[in-house]
């Protein structure tokens, strides 16, 4: 079992490595707005290989691509932690700079290319998607 967790260790959270998905980067203007970056390298799990400890608050929005999209993060650090997309129930997308160790993180894919800034861009060693690739 793997953990991670916020800034200041109000929310924890434990997952099976061995459930994960897929890891990507996504260079889509919300994660960039979200993350204060030029992209959020997330980590899918199925919901339940996630176990969360804490209270967290949640953001919701209309994604890029018109998904409603909800955020979770702290409300007392403001890290960034979680996503959860209407359109994808069982997931959860997590936050890579959030594990307490992510040595064994492999990001396989690039989304949103198409908004990659020129100071980030896009991995050109990596496949990519100009919008939402198909998870």
């Amino acid at each position: 079992m793997g953990s991670g967790g916020c800034l200041c260790g109000d929310i924890t959270y434990e997952y099976d490595q061995q459930q994960s998905t897929a890891a990507l980067h996504c260079h889509c203007r919300d994660c960039q707005k979200v993350t204060g970056s030029g992209k959020a390298t997330i980590v899918l799990f199925p919901e339940d290989a996630v176990k969360i400890t804490g209270t967290f608050k949640q953001y919701g929005a209309l994604g890029s691509d018109g998904s409603h999209v909800n955020r979770g993060f702290c409300s007392r650090c403001g890290s960034q932690m979680f996503t959860h997309i209407e359109e994808m129930p069982g997931l959860i997308f997590v936050k890579a700079g959030t594990l307490d160790d992510s040595s064994w993180v492999q990001v396989s894919l690039n989304c949103w290319e198409s908004t990659a800034s020129q100071w980030s861009p896009a991995d050109s060693e990596l496949p990519g998607a100009e919008k939402n690739p198909n998870l």
